[in-house]
């Protein structure tokens, strides 16, 4: 698809972070189990799978992604492992995590209200592959790439291309996905993340830079209800438009992870009762 065209429509993209306890929660970046167990669900009922965002952007280039949405994991917390996959496993989903690969095994401490939460070892990282899950950088330190005075072009290299690195050399793959922490994102940004040869990037809400390199997503949290989930979808599709695409890389689908790993207890997803719509 050419930098001339544009997707059929807005992409959906849900925006996740921590998996554990929400009591203690004062940037609202945690769900409880439950409550993504119970948003996985609706989104199955709805006719609707979650998606990495490689694959939703590889199957959208490709004309093949009806019924997808992408959801995605910020900060690479260790719950991702022992709490949202086995989640996305029992519905049949994947999702992109996220890692800071300067702090991984270390904790939050970018949030100085806490609480702190370990983030995922290496060995946790390799188990969140193994599963199926997609690895994106998310920088070496959560450091905001948009502050001047803070980041210049040796720590900007660093945060985007030298992360990239770090995390292949752990998970013996290719990293084609970065996430803009804060998602704080401007041209400079966009221009190293290109330089260090992803495929795509992700943010919160690019206004005019949004593309293949600074995607638009949803915020997902604790109190997001069936009601308000399938409210948020239906807004996104009316306020958002279309993403333009640049040329996408050309991947093989049998080089795009799959679910592979049992859980126990795991069950298949109910069938689908109703359809929103079209491709997210």
């Amino acid at each position: 698809m050419s930098a001339e065209h544009s997707s059929a429509g807005p992409l959906w993209a849900a925006m996740y972070h921590s998996v554990a306890d929400a009591t203690h929660d004062p940037y609202r970046v945690t769900v409880s189990p439950a409550r993504l167990d119970r948003q996985l669900r609706l989104l199955r009922r709805c006719g609707l799978r979650g998606v990495s965002m490689e694959r939703l952007l590889r199957a959208r280039a490709d004309g093949t992604a009806a019924g997808l949405v992408g959801l995605t994991f910020d900060d690479g917390y260790a719950d991702f492992t022992t709490h949202a996959v086995p989640a996305l496993l029992r519905y049949g989903c994947t999702a992109t995590v996220y890692v800071l690969p300067g702090r991984m095994g270390g904790s939050n401490e970018w949030d100085p209200l806490g609480p702190r939460k370990p983030l995922l070892t290496e060995d946790g990282l390799r188990a969140a592959a193994d599963a199926g899950m997609e690895i994106g950088s998310h920088g070496l330190l959560h450091t905001d790439l948009t502050d001047r005075e803070l980041v210049d072009g040796e720590l900007l290299a660093a945060e985007t291309a030298r992360s990239r690195e770090l995390l292949r050399a752990v998970t013996g793959t290719d990293v084609t996905g970065f996430c803009y922490p804060y998602g704080s994102v401007d041209q400079r940004a966009v221009d190293a993340v290109r330089a260090a040869g992803y495929h795509y990037a992700v943010g919160i809400d690019p206004g005019p830079l949004t593309g293949l390199f600074a995607l638009p997503r949803v915020h997902v949290g604790q109190d997001d209800t069936s009601t308000r989930l399938l409210l948020k979808l239906a807004l996104h599709r009316r306020r958002r438009e279309p993403v333009p695409y640049g040329p996408y890389p050309e991947v093989h689908e049998s080089e795009l992870p799959e679910p592979h790993v049992p859980v126990p207890g795991a069950h298949a997803p109910e069938p689908a009762q109703t359809r929103e719509g079209s491709a997210p």
